[in-house]
């Protein structure tokens, strides 16, 4: 029987990362399912609300 001379997991380059267990490293990323970059309306809203948000708080400051 051959044995493996390292018990930690060399590709984790961390000490702390090495001591865990194999199944605590495993990524599980979830996939996607829209692409990131797509606008939605959740994000036009808050746009418009920081825009006039700022505009009212210049608007305050200059009168």
């Amino acid at each position: 029987m051959r044995r493996s001379l390292v018990l930690t997991d060399e590709a984790a380059r961390h000490p702390f990362r090495a001591s865990l267990p194999p199944h605590v490293c495993h990524a599980n990323v979830p996939v996607a399912t829209r692409p990131s970059w797509v606008i939605t309306r959740d994000d036009v809203q808050g746009f418009v609300g920081a825009y006039f948000a700022c505009l009212a708080a210049v608007a305050v400051f200059i009168v």
